[in-house]
């Protein structure tokens, strides 16, 4: 898997969602040395039939446009001079806003999302700005037309902001079924976006991606950035970690 998903870069924050800073910067110290990492642009027009980019290759992505991709994880990216894409949830964006509703291992603060002067400042700096539907809901359960609404509405948004066209989109969750795919074809986007959790047939409006947690130290990460992660995670040995994995937490 070469496609790595990332949601937040935080020191204080205690969830899988906020990678600490001192493990980003290793993180980004080993892709440097052992992976090219090429812009979501570039990539999506060399992925293999299984979604995978050609040996040796990765892109970094981030979900959900918290500022701390601004505070913390840009200084890192400049400074290993490494490309980056954000997907934005659009409606944070909005005059109405939209708070983090979504977030299921919230801080006890408020999560601060990106402004629309700082998309456009990170945009003036190089980083790519995507997708990440209207306003964080489960697509599945929306309904095509409502679907299609909701992610057009984003795309309009997006835009309209930065002045560029927003043809990628992360799933929310990554969770997506054959009526999403449609509907974000429907929608105008080229590519789509998912966080397999079970084996899937990948394609334009299915590329896989894979997270990266709290705590993932850069063995996880080299792991993850292996070509037979999600093969060996979805086959049977995955089947059998998971299990023991579940059995230490019911017992621990």
């Amino acid at each position: 898997m070469t496609i790595l998903c990332y949601h937040s870069v935080d020191p204080a924050w205690e969830s899988p969602l906020a990678v600490r800073p001192e493990e980003f910067e290793a993180q980004c110290r080993w892709l440097v040395k052992h992976r090219t990492v090429v812009p979501l642009a570039h990539a999506v027009t060399r992925l293999d039939r299984s979604g995978r980019l050609p040996s040796g290759q990765a892109v970094l992505t981030f979900d959900d446009g918290f500022a701390g991709v601004r505070d913390h994880a840009l200084p890192v990216l400049r400074r290993h001079g490494l490309p980056a894409t954000v997907f934005l949830v659009a409606q944070t964006l909005s005059d109405d806003g939209l708070p983090t509703q979504w977030v299921r291992t919230p801080p006890p603060w408020p999560i601060p999302t990106l402004t629309r002067d700082q998309v456009l400042e990170l945009r003036d700096l190089g980083v790519d700005f995507q997708s990440h539907s209207w306003a964080h809901l489960d697509l599945i359960g929306l309904g095509y037309d409502a679907c299609v609404a909701d992610l057009r509405r984003s795309k309009e948004l997006l835009e309209d902001l930065l002045g560029t066209t927003v043809s990628h989109l992360a799933y929310p969750r990554g969770l997506h079924d054959e009526q999403v795919r449609r509907a974000a074809e429907r929608a105008g986007y080229s590519h789509a976006y998912s966080l397999p959790q079970q084996p899937e047939q990948p394609g334009p409006y299915a590329v896989p991606r894979v997270g990266i947690h709290r705590g993932n130290g850069v063995r996880t990460l080299a792991i993850k950035c292996a070509r037979s992660y999600l093969p060996v995670r979805h086959g049977p040995a995955g089947a059998v970690a998971r299990r023991v994995s579940g059995a230490v937490r019911r017992t621990g």
